[in-house]
């Protein structure tokens, strides 16, 4: 196998995770985090559309804050329901058919979820982090994720926190004591479009099942 091939190999082997950003944001502090949330969307968005051109799969992770009985299709559905700011986040990042999900219970995606067992049935050894909060959610993903030998990729202009302050310290964090890279979305090299779409969505996580 050539280098070029290798390459190609292994960005085909990378996944794009989406945390919290589908919400009704109702929950204690909300209020800080949304304008975050609302600034880095449209990154998410474009960073998403690049993903799906090149054959990454996509996966979403959400807090169930409690409700085990919630359903992802229901969170969305009651997100674009509850506010205009919860609706256009939710628009703008809208799931599609082939794209995956897991509830979580805390704050990491790996935590009491079956996240790792879906990137290994998809081959995944790179994950690109990006959502809110970055010094909660995103960070502890992160970390959980380095922990199980993942590569990571955190975006800087993917993530949000309560703070520019919180969010900067975060980025900071992630760079010198995780050595990941913060690559702006648009700049981070992503596999060129695979022959073989997924021609259809894994029983595991699929929105409606």
């Amino acid at each position: 196998m050539s280098p070029q091939q290798r390459s190609s190999a292994a960005q085909a082997r990378t996944a794009l995770l989406i945390i919290d950003m589908i919400s009704c944001w109702d929950f204690e502090d909300a209020d800080r985090l949304l304008p975050g949330a609302l600034r880095v969307t449209p990154h998410i968005a474009a960073l998403k559309a690049r993903c799906r051109r090149a054959g990454v799969p996509v996966v979403y992770a959400n807090d169930n804050r409690g409700r085990w009985r919630s359903h992802f299709t229901a969170l969305v559905e009651e997100s674009i329901a509850a506010s205009t700011p919860a609706a256009r986040i939710t628009q703008a990042l809208m799931p599609q058919e082939d794209d995956y999900f897991v509830l979580k219970p805390q704050l990491s995606a790996f935590f009491g979820t079956p996240l790792e067992l879906l990137l290994a049935h998809l081959g995944v050894h790179r994950l690109i982090v990006t959502g809110v909060a970055s010094d909660q959610c995103v960070l502890h993903t992160v970390a959980d994720a380095r922990m199980r030998d993942f590569d990571c990729v955190v975006p800087r202009d993917c993530v949000a926190s309560q703070t520019a302050r919180r969010n900067d310290a975060v980025l900071m964090q992630v760079e010198e004591t995780h050595k990941l890279k913060t690559t702006p979305g648009s700049r981070i090299v992503l596999a060129a479009p695979s022959r073989r779409r997924r021609a259809a969505a894994s029983t595991v996580g699929m929105p409606g099942d």
